[in-house]
């Protein structure tokens, strides 16, 4: 499995705490799955950073972008492959 690293910049911090139970049940659930290497937030409250393990570019896209903090547009979603 390839590392993408999904940059979550915060965007609407007024709906982060709005939404923040759900995303927290997104990536606890991938985790449970093997699809999560590392996951965290940014300590200067900029956003977070959560690295995925995906056979391609494309479920990585897809796994990032079903994360409800990008569906609501809490926070914007950059995605990179990451070799670590």
């Amino acid at each position: 499995m390839l590392k993408y690293a999904a940059i979550l910049h915060m965007e609407k911090p007024e709906l982060n705490l709005e939404f923040r139970a759900a995303h927290v049940d997104y990536l606890q659930n991938l985790e449970q799955q093997g699809k999560i290497f590392a996951k965290g937030p940014f300590t200067d409250g900029a956003g977070g950073l959560v690295i995925y393990l995906a056979d391609s570019l494309e479920e990585a896209q897809k796994l990032a972008g079903q994360d409800p903090y990008v569906l609501q547009g809490v926070r914007r979603l950059e995605l990179h492959e990451w070799k670590a």
